[in-house]
């Protein structure tokens, strides 16, 4: 196979002149097995091609023909034959929607830069064990008048806690009802304060170890006071503006029982809506999401004989300083060490199948010939090529990700993270992060509209991610047309492989008969086909909900050096 360049004087749509001969060696055929189906054979197929050198318009061109790169190799799926089709996804930055799980992320990821979220390894028991596991079981003293001290032979006591905070929560709403503005005719919900089940605590916050009861009733208000807004017709107001929203609710109620809960020996906090109650164990710092109250009562759980230890690796109160560099792609010893560090505990991959040859190979090296800031709108201020951008949280690389910036897109490659840093969702976080960057620097360089996501595999469960950043676009693998992924799914859910345009032409009753529109590309088959077979060994695991590699990436890194240097030794001809 034989890959040309066509000569044109036209420009390119981006109005760029980044055009010109570029290089790409004899094409080959791909197979190795599949770990998103999990086949035991062969049966993931692609076109595969080494590029020397390739200008930022012509690899644009390649990707809406449904090609990609894994360094210095371009390939492409054989879509009728692989087992599972691989479409290329992209969405306009201008018109995405984010949903509740990604502002959550977004949210998450900003409570940690503010020094609000802590999350805590393992609590460690040391001195002695037998004595500690006694004494974790039982709860702390609460010396009061009105709930006496918690005993194992009282085992009711939690429901008498409980109560108890539930009718001074009220008797607060109660009160604040006026100066709040209530109407009395509106009918407020009692509140009802919970004890927490530890095993339902996803993350460990600061004190989370200590959280013994919580309520909503914030929430619960806020809906009431919505609604009888609506029926007066008199809800102009958002929920954010709104000044009885529920973390403003929350904050005041937590603010008005703050002495009284001191007393009692609890702490008292809200947290975005929710109040919360805890063992006063521990001291935090407020910050403008909370309300604090703490007590110098020691708790059960640190009495002499049970020392407990909280490896505190991330510690709340400290406001953190976030910053994201965008680099030129170049070997970066802190970067592969990152990467290293990834591979190994995110992967499995041993410390022997991580080297730093395979590391350039896959994410260092670039055909792009790279284009400088031209200080008009054909070129965004970082100019186009292939870039690194770095995650650094207080002068700590914690993420990756590598990307390439072209005349209408930012495509995104691969993404790495420090394990430690999990907790944030840092794939997630890196993706709205780049489509907000497409937003900015459209402005500058009209034509960089696009965010592509890599390959959109329907059948596979770990890919479904991709389409939740909506409205994403799926890329027809005969006509090249983009389609709608809404009008996409049902033509998928069917089967795997589906030429989605016909869905369009259809609907707009043209005739289904294939076309091939015009491109600067041309694809000529010398008859000497060539056919190369991966190892089951260098196949990659996409990490479900947090890479935007695609499956076929590594496998390609690792046969990338066999087709510059000429090993044909794995070459089936004809």
């Amino acid at each position: 196979m034989e890959v040309n360049t066509r000569s044109s004087d036209a420009s390119s749509s981006s109005g760029n002149n980044n055009r010109g001969e570029y290089m790409v060696s004899d094409g080959v055929r791909l197979q190795n097995s599949c770990s998103y189906c999990n086949s035991a054979g062969r049966t993931s197929i692609f076109h595969g091609s080494w590029a020397d050198s390739l200008t930022v318009d012509d690899y644009q061109d390649l990707l809406d023909r449904g090609w990609r790169r894994a360094g210095s190799v371009l390939y492409k799926p054989e879509m009728e034959k692989t087992c599972c089709p691989s479409y290329t996804i992209r969405l306009r930055a201008s018109d995405f929607v984010p949903s509740k799980e990604q502002q959550r992320v977004s949210r998450r990821t900003q409570r940690f830069v503010d020094g609000a979220l802590e999350v805590k390894k393992s609590v460690e028991a040391i001195e002695d064990p037998s004595i500690c596991a006694s004494a974790c079981n039982e709860v702390s003293s609460l010396g009061t008048k009105e709930i006496s001290s918690v005993s194992k032979k009282e085992k009711n006591m939690g429901d008498h806690i409980t109560d108890y905070l539930s009718e001074q929560v009220n008797k607060v709403i109660w009160t604040c009802r006026e100066s709040w503005q209530i109407p009395f005719s509106v009918q407020l919900p009692k509140a009802s304060v919970k004890k927490v089940s530890q095993s339902k605590t996803k993350l460990l916050v600061e004190g989370a170890e200590n959280l013994m009861y919580s309520s909503n009733i914030a929430f619960q208000i806020a809906a009431t006071i919505r609604q009888a807004q609506s029926i007066a017709k008199d809800a102009s107001q958002s929920a954010e503006d709104n000044p009885l929203s529920p973390k403003i609710i929350s904050e005041k109620i937590a603010a008005s029982l703050d002495q009284l809960v001191k007393i009692n020996g609890l702490s008292i906090r809200a947290c975005n809506g929710h109040i919360n109650f805890y063992t006063a164990a521990t001291q935090t710092s407020p910050n403008k999401d909370s309300h604090t109250a703490t007590s110098s009562q020691e708790s059960a759980t640190g009495r002499k004989g049970c020392s407990l230890r909280n490896s505190s690796v991330h510690p709340q109160g400290k406001r953190r300083k976030l910053e994201i560099h965008l680099k030129r792609s170049s070997f970066d010893p802190e970067e592969f060490a990152l990467y290293r560090r990834y591979q190994i505990n995110v992967h499995n991959d041993t410390p022997d199948d991580v080297s730093e040859s395979s590391y350039r190979t896959f994410l260092v090296d670039t055909p792009l010939l790279p284009v400088q800031p031209s200080g008009d709108d054909r070129v965004p201020p970082c100019g186009f090529g292939s870039f690194h951008q770095q995650y650094v949280i207080d002068g700590h690389l914690v993420a990756v990700g590598v990307i390439d910036i072209l005349p209408k897109c930012l495509s995104s490659k691969y993404f790495f993270w420090d394990p430690d840093f999990a907790f944030l969702s840092l794939g997630k976080y890196s993706a709205l992060q780049e489509i907000g960057w497409v937003k900015e620097n459209e402005v500058y360089c009209p034509s960089l509209q696009y965010y592509y996501l890599g390959y959109y595999i329907h059948s596979c469960s770990k890919m479904r991610y991709k389409a939740a950043y909506r409205p994403s676009e799926l890329l027809c693998p005969l006509r090249y047309q983009w389609i709608p992924f809404e009008l996409a799914k049902p033509l998928l859910d069917e089967k795997s492989y589906v030429v989605l345009s016909d869905y369009v032409l259809l609907q707009n009753g043209e005739s289904s008969q294939p076309l091939v529109s015009g491109n600067v590309m041309e694809v000529k088959d010398d008859g000497n086909s060539n056919d190369v077979l991966i190892d089951d060994d260098d196949k990659m695991i996409e990490p479900e909900l947090e890479s935007s590699d695609d499956d076929c990436l590594e496998a390609f890194g690792q046969a990338s050096a066999e087709i510059e240097n000429g090993d044909v030794s794995d070459i089936l001809i004809g």
